[in-house]
This record gives C-alpha cells, structure tokens and sequence, in this order.
C-alpha cells in the first residue's frame, strides 16, 4: 500500500492564520481548482522515516520552521493511500518555492 508524508505549515498573520497549500501544474491541472489544492507532500520510500522525509534537508531554504512538529491522524484517500501529515508553526517565501521535478 502506498504511503505519503506531507506537513501542514501555518503562520500567525494579525488575529488569524494563513496555511500553505501546493497547486499542481502543468496543462492536466489548468483551470482545475476543485479539489486540487494539496498539502506539500511525497511518497514514502522503503525505509524511510515519514517526518524525515518531508521535514529533511531537501526542502530546501523556502521555509523556517518555528515550533514543534505536531503529529496528525493519518488519512485514508479514495485512491487508498495513505497521507501521515505533521503541523508546525512557520514562514516561507513563496519567491524561492520551487517543484522538485523542474
């Protein structure tokens, strides 16, 4: 069965909070909104730990993280992954954001 691992980053903005969400691209995902917004996440590799592989060095410098990593109820998707996912407290710069597959 397959599985992801995926964090929930949010940040305090005044009196609310603002939450990063990814939008695939390319011309599959054009004009398509409903349902495609996603949180930054990948597949879990053999072996790999799930937090190390989202929260590691490979996320590059777009990001600083502020507070603990908050483990979260693993979901089951329609597909029949599943998505492990953690919430922390941070910042990013959406300018230095970049796929991992450009």
């Amino acid at each position: 069965m397959k599985q992801s691992a995926g964090l929930i980053m949010y940040r305090r903005v005044g009196p609310g909070v603002e939450v990063l969400l990814l939008h695939p691209g390319g011309p599959f995902w054009a004009r398509k909104d409903d349902g495609a917004w996603t949180i930054p996440k990948g597949e879990i590799e053999s072996g790999e730990e799930p937090l190390e592989r989202r929260s590691g060095s490979s996320r590059g410098d777009w990001f600083t993280a502020g507070g603990d990593y908050r483990a979260l109820r693993p979901v089951r998707l329609r597909s029949r992954k599943i998505v492990h996912a953690w919430a922390f407290e941070g910042d990013w710069d959406p300018t230095r954001i970049r796929s991992v597959l450009s």
